[in-house]
């Protein structure tokens, strides 16, 4: 594979993950809407680590190396805000980007198998 290939299909990696770094540096982004804002932040977690789920298979080509590749970035995420003053870290928060992770690896799955046919 080219450079420019690899190129190509990482940048879109690394931006979202940087955003995702950006909005985990944030001491507090809560809403304010009491028990909407906790599922809110919830629903965005797992929706942002869907998008890096199928970002990562694009760029890697396999659903197993992608999913690990989500996961670990989930668990230094969360290590990420442990040192942020405002946020904490959460296994469940870990848990949640984990499963955005993999069903955006099984959507862009089932995306290029229904494109194939």
């Amino acid at each position: 594979m080219s450079s420019s290939r690899r190129f190509v299909l990482w940048l879109p990696v690394v931006l979202w993950a940087g955003l995702i770094f950006a909005l985990s540096s944030v001491p507090d982004l809560g809403t304010g809407l009491g028990t909407w804002d906790l599922v809110l932040r919830k629903i965005a977690h797992f929706c942002e680590y869907a998008v890096l789920g199928g970002l990562l298979l694009r760029a890697v080509g396999r659903e197993l190396v992608a999913v690990a590749a989500g996961a670990l970035y989930a668990a230094s995420d969360e290590l990420h805000q442990h040192f942020v003053a405002g946020r904490h870290a959460a296994f469940r928060d870990v848990a949640i980007d984990t499963a955005g992770v993999l069903a955006g690896v099984l959507l862009l799955q089932s995306w290029s198998w229904s494109a194939r046919r």
